[in-house]
């Protein structure tokens, strides 16, 4: 397909939008459905199982699925015939190849390894893209997205799907105005992993039938299948997932990053098990430390997992209680959240997306800044589809680019079990033996 022809399709779809025909309707934040299929946003979903099968039915309400893409075809097969499509791939590339010019948006549902060179694929094609988090395997891969997505012109979105939880917002909007006084530290914690993580590499088994491993594993090395990989178990390989960390961070970090520009940090520091370079540790204790940024104080971020928490004596004062699976209640920390501590209050968000409430605690009279309304988060994709003017909060470039990098910088740390400096402007470490965790290299036939 050539761009040009895309970009007719692309120049159309705003004009009717912006006309009020539609997806967008001038002068107000929702979708409305179109008038006419030739209008209608059409969507290629690739990864329709496991969080790809809700990606797909969300999208669904706001879209045409025009075309499905997984490397299991027993995922394929049903939601091909759920959705009533015959345009059904098992390897992205074929499916961008052949049906570009008909392709207006992509949604990536797969696992970390595989994200960046999916998505960059699409962008430059001139597609719309929406990525699961987190947005990359790696800091460089980040970092270059937000580069092709600002090139292009396209709208992004990262899949933390609480960041358009309003009562997140308005904590966030909170610590702006100086609800907390000046934040001198933040904590968070995840009851993360809950798959396999230290270990060696499982038993060698035959691919099943259903799987086209060689496209599975897209930019990765080659190695044999096993069971502990294909569909959940990647993330505790460091040449497909990101941890612990990279799986939660995109929500639990999600409210100081909006509410305190979490980017740009200066080290990071590691305490963790020994681990092979090949599994991530079972646990580990991450320390952030971001100097001044743009009159934002200074401040220390520490992050707690695989049964890791904050001292007890930080909770004092805390009255937010949560229900346990049994219905119980009980005190933080439980299962995840945060812990933001300024010199004037403190504030408790419970959950991995403050979604169990949130809780100031000190002798402060509580802000009711103003802060912007989400009307819902694939909605936000949508709406930016129709006006660049008014990108999704988690697009690539201002938000789910620096918020990625900030995470995964944690990442060399524990690859290093120890302390790391970091240039951000340069993506560079004090480590020369780093930069592969920075910026990966690629099989034949991958690249971002």
């Amino acid at each position: 397909m050539s761009f040009e022809i895309q970009a007719d399709r692309r120049t159309f779809l705003q004009a009717s939008a912006l006309a009020g025909v539609g997806y967008w309707v001038t002068g107000s934040l929702r979708a409305a459905e179109s008038k006419s299929s030739l209008e209608q946003i059409q969507v290629a979903c690739v990864g329709v199982g496991g969080k790809g099968k809700s990606d797909v039915q969300n999208m669904s309400r706001h879209g045409k699925i025009f075309a499905l893409c997984d490397v299991d075809s027993q995922f394929l097969k049903g939601m091909a015939k759920a959705y009533k499509t015959d345009n059904t791939f098992t390897d992205y590339r074929e499916m961008l190849d052949q049906m570009g010019d008909r392709i207006d948006a992509v949604v990536i549902s797969v696992p970390d390894h595989n994200h960046a060179v999916i998505a960059s694929k699409a962008m430059k094609m001139g597609k719309h893209v929406h990525c699961q988090k987190p947005l990359t395997r790696t800091i460089w891969e980040a970092r270059r997205l937000g580069e092709i997505a600002r090139e292009m012109g396209v709208a992004t979105q990262m899949g933390n799907q609480f960041t358009a939880f309003n009562p997140m917002r308005k904590a966030a909007a909170q610590i702006k105005a100086g609800q907390l006084g000046t934040v001198k530290e933040v904590h968070v914690w995840t009851n993360r992993p809950i798959w396999p993580q230290g270990e060696r590499r499982p038993m060698i088994k035959p691919v099943p039938k259903t799987l086209d491993w060689n496209v599975w594993l897209g930019p990765a090395q080659y190695r044999p299948y096993g069971d502990g990989y294909h569909p959940f178990s990647w993330r505790g390989w460091w040449d497909f997932g990101t941890g612990a960390l990279g799986d939660m961070a995109c929500h639990t970090c999600n409210l100081p990053f909006m509410a305190l520009n979490m980017r740009d940090p200066k080290s990071v520091e590691a305490e963790c098990p020994e681990h092979d370079g090949d599994s991530y540790p079972n646990r580990s204790k991450i320390k952030f430390e971001f100097p001044e940024l743009a009159g934002r104080a200074p401040f220390t971020l520490y992050w707690y997992d695989g049964g890791n928490i904050p001292s007890a004596e930080l909770f004092s004062g805390v009255t937010l209680t949560t229900k346990d699976d049994d219905g119980k209640e009980v005190p933080p920390p439980y299962k995840s959240g945060s812990l933001i501590v300024g010199d004037a209050a403190k504030m408790y968000a419970a959950g991995d997306y403050a979604d169990l409430g949130v809780q100031i605690i000190g002798d402060v009279k509580e802000l009711n800044p103003e802060y912007p309304i989400s009307p819902g988060h694939e909605k936000e994709w949508f709406i930016a589809m129709g006006d660049s003017k008014q990108p999704a909060m988690s697009n690539f470039p201002d938000y789910a680019g620096p918020l990625v990098e900030t995470i995964l910088l944690g990442n060399l740390a524990v690859w290093k079990r120890g302390r790391v400096e970091w240039d951000p402007k340069n993506l560079k470490s004090n480590d020369p033996a780093l930069e592969k965790i920075v910026h990966c290299e690629y099989r034949d036939g991958y690249q971002v």
